[in-house]
């Protein structure tokens, strides 16, 4: 019945994911077909077995007790997973929305992020507290005191809460990043020796996909503080040593240039939020003048268009005369001390060839 309720319901552009198909109409159709399939076996049931309700209604027994509170029960079943379901697909289906929004930026995109983090924490909340809540309503409509229940629950909390205060403070420590917006699925950030892309979250952990392929599964009290690298905005410093005849105004000019092109490149440019640009002489080496240089591009763009910016330089450098500058040695003396070389290598080389 679930399926043909599927399909029937299904939209007319069948190449949607199913987190995406599923509409509320469908999940009050299917949990409506499930609710009307269990009364149904439970009159047929009372039928075959020759149970008279109206009777039943009439006596108080033991048995008159059980029979309405499993009933109760059952109702009270039914509604709890159809509010389950209702909640699940409205979560899905803004979850599945929010996932598809990858041309947003600025603000939309920081607040589609932020819902795919939280989403599904609040999905699994939801989950527990519904079942905590129906069962502990069948228990009352069964005639079972829930009030010591909830008691001797409240009493084991605390205890496990001793006998388990590292997870305790996983919990807590999850929710106050949480509340600090500290980092979203798909940012990288770094914590300590661990560092990558955000995956997932459990209550407890999240899940950190490096770079190079491994997952790191760390718990919330284990984080500490954490270096999120994939906000707003990144300034990449870069510096290049150049040989003490360069001119050093060219040189300027030729990055500023550079820079332009950079920023005015269909592939990357709009990645660039300020362009390349000289800050000036950096240090005078052993062998070379250090010019530093800087950019501002957006988060995890900044790799890409420094390869691009040094193959620019390279080429621009070699064009205008500016020589990049690399350690050499000198060997400086007279005749006699050249000849002596000589003679040395010459007879290494017929020791080597005899």
């Amino acid at each position: 019945m679930n399926r043909s309720a599927s399909h029937l319901l299904r939209p007319a552009n069948d190449d949607l994911s199913p987190a995406r198909r599923a509409s509320l109409v469908t999940v009050y159709v299917e949990r409506g077909l499930r609710a009307l399939l269990i009364l149904a076996a439970a009159l047929f049931l009372a039928r075959f077995w020759e149970i008279d309700f109206l009777q039943l209604t009439g006596r108080d027994t033991l048995m008159t007790r059980l029979v309405r509170g499993a009933l109760s029960g059952i109702v009270i079943l039914l509604v709890a997973d159809l509010l389950w379901q209702v909640l699940k697909t409205l979560i899905d289906r803004r979850l599945a929305a929010a996932q598809g929004a990858t041309a947003l930026e600025g603000e939309e995109a920081a607040r589609e992020a932020r819902l795919r983090t939280l989403l599904p924490i609040f999905r699994n909340i939801a989950l527990v507290a519904l079942a905590v809540v129906a069962v502990m309503m069948a228990l009352s409509a069964l005639g079972v005191e829930i009030g010591p229940l909830i008691a001797g629950a409240g009493v084991a909390g605390v205890a496990v809460g001793f006998g388990a205060q590292t997870l305790v403070r996983d919990v807590i420590s999850g929710v106050f990043y949480f509340f600090d917006d500290a980092f979203r699925v798909g940012e990288y950030i770094q914590s300590g020796s661990y560092k990558g892309t955000v995956e997932s979250f459990s209550l407890r952990s999240v899940k950190l996909r490096h770079h190079r392929g491994p997952v790191y599964t760390v718990p919330f009290g284990q984080l500490g503080a954490v270096q999120n690298m994939s906000r707003d905005w990144v300034i990449d410093k870069m510096t290049v040593g150049v040989t003490y005849d360069s001119d050093i105004d060219k040189a300027k000019k030729l990055i500023k240039q550079i820079g332009k092109d950079l920023a005015a490149d269909p592939e990357i440019g709009h990645h660039i939020i300020e362009p390349l640009k000289m800050q000036g002489v950096e240090q005078f080496g052993d062998y070379a003048i250090q010019l530093r240089m800087k950019m501002m591009t957006k988060p995890g763009e900044q790799f890409v268009i420094r390869r691009r910016a040094f193959s620019l330089l390279k080429k621009a450098f070699d064009e205008n005369g500016i020589r990049f500058a690399f350690p050499t040695v000198q060997i400086a003396g007279g005749a006699a001390e050249a000849g002596a070389a000589a003679q040395v290598l010459a007879g290494t080389r017929a020791a080597e060839a005899g």
